[in-house]
């Protein structure tokens, strides 16, 4: 049934007993030392660094976003029990910030600086000394300040507000571009095998604490036909703890080991199958070796948005978007807050009426962020109520503020 209802500044339409999604799953991860996976968090915590400092300084987030942060990988040296960096990453720091307040110099590079080699040396401390970090901040104005004579443009104030009076979203919330947000609830058991593997490999666990030759490049295709899996997984290894090619392929039977071992706590009864690091060619000693734990140091780039969307994970056979989240200005970049909103939606959905929930927000630009064009939410449960839905969705569009002050304080969260 559908139910598509007027409401003040765009239409909400309710589609119930929709088909639930086929069993059938495709779905990628990449782990916290990624490429992208660097560049993506880089660029959050960039973000929540500057909003800290001017709600600090000045009693608001000023005008900003780091979402065109880019990585450039750099080249190493690996051998068997050592290795060593022997180009910089290159970190690229493209995106626009308010460079003032009231006349007030606001430190931007010294902020961006001191936050990316605080990122290195707790993400991969053997590359936080060999950075070459370039700035390409401007704080130039967007489209629409049109000169008309003498007065200057409210627009081109943004980015050199005379006070925060300037800033427009004190006074009312207006998109800053027409996008999607797009989230859906529940995952599935192998959707939720995915994450937890890739964490436990790439994270802080009991198996990367006691394994330190286990890097956090790691990176996971997987496929589900609701019977079997079929895993394609990379974790690379620390050739510091490396000694010799045996003890690289001895290590790789301790990943899959453990790969199977996990499998039969999360996919009981379910047949598995695990191909791990595929382009290891050992007896030419081509091997997933490498001196941080990840691929950044020897030529691979990493790019905001190329990685795992605001759920964690990567699933072309589910609505999403492509959509870069990390970095943008958390108080009215609908390209972070609709995806944010419309995943926490989907989720209180699922759990008001036990069945698969989709939700998708759309924004027209210069428009109320809290009026969406278009709002769809499709429920598999035939008998949800309407009445029940408007609340949840009224409730997560009044959510906003309190979204932003999360994300000054926390950054997006990714499971």
């Amino acid at each position: 049934m559908r139910k598509t209802i007027t409401a003040e500044g765009g239409f909400l339409s309710i589609e119930t007993g929709t088909t639930k999604p086929d069993a059938t799953t495709i779905v990628e991860r990449k782990g916290l030392g990624h490429p992208d996976t660097l560049a993506d968090h880089l660029a959050e915590r960039l973000s929540r660094a500057y909003s800290r400092y001017t709600v600090q300084r000045f009693g608001a987030v000023l005008h900003h976003n780091f979402d065109k942060l880019a990585l450039l990988g750099g080249a190493s040296e690996v051998r068997y029990g050592a290795g060593r960096m022997t180009a910089p990453v290159r970190v690229l720091i493209n995106g626009r910030a308010a460079p003032m307040c009231g006349g007030e110099t606001i430190p931007v590079e010294e902020i961006v600086e001191a936050e990316v080699r605080a990122f290195f040396a707790e993400r991969l401390p053997e590359a936080s000394d060999h950075l070459d970090i370039t700035f390409n901040i401007t704080s130039n104005s967007s489209p629409g300040a049109v000169l008309t004579g003498d007065a200057v443009p409210d627009r081109t104030r943004w980015f050199t507000p005379r006070s925060i009076d300037d800033l427009r979203e004190r006074r009312v919330r207006l998109s800053n571009d027409t996008s999607l947000g797009t989230g859906w609830a529940p995952e599935n058991a192998f959707e939720s095998f995915v994450r937890e593997l890739v964490n436990h490999f790439s994270g802080e666990s009991d198996f990367s604490l006691s394994h330190a030759w286990c890097g956090s490049d790691v990176k996971l295709m997987g496929y589900w036909d609701g019977d079997q899996a079929d895993v394609v997984l990379c974790v690379p290894q620390k050739s510091r703890h490396v000694g010799s090619r045996a003890e690289y392929v001895r290590n790789a039977e301790t990943v899959l080991s453990e790969c199977y071992r996990m499998a039969g706590l999360r996919l009981p009864g379910a047949p598995a199958r695990f191909r791990l690091n595929a382009r290891d060619v050992p007896e030419k000693d081509e091997l997933y070796l490498t001196y941080t734990g990840s691929s950044i140091e020897s030529g691979d780039e990493g790019v905001v948005g190329r990685g795992n969307r605001v759920n964690g994970l990567i699933t072309p056979l589910r609505p999403m978007n492509l959509e870069g989240a990390n970095g943008k200005n958390p108080v009215y970049h609908v390209g972070k807050l609709y995806n944010i909103a419309a995943q926490r939606l989907a989720e209180r959905l699922h759990e008001a009426t036990d069945g698969h929930a989709e939700v998708h927000l759309v924004s027209t630009t210069g428009h109320r962020l809290d009026q969406p064009w278009r709002i769809l939410v499709r429920l598999s449960s035939p008998d949800a109520e309407t009445d029940k839905v408007q609340a949840l969705v009224a409730e997560a569009l009044e959510g906003f503020p309190a979204l932003t002050d999360q994300l000054v304080s926390d950054g997006i969260v990714l499971s």
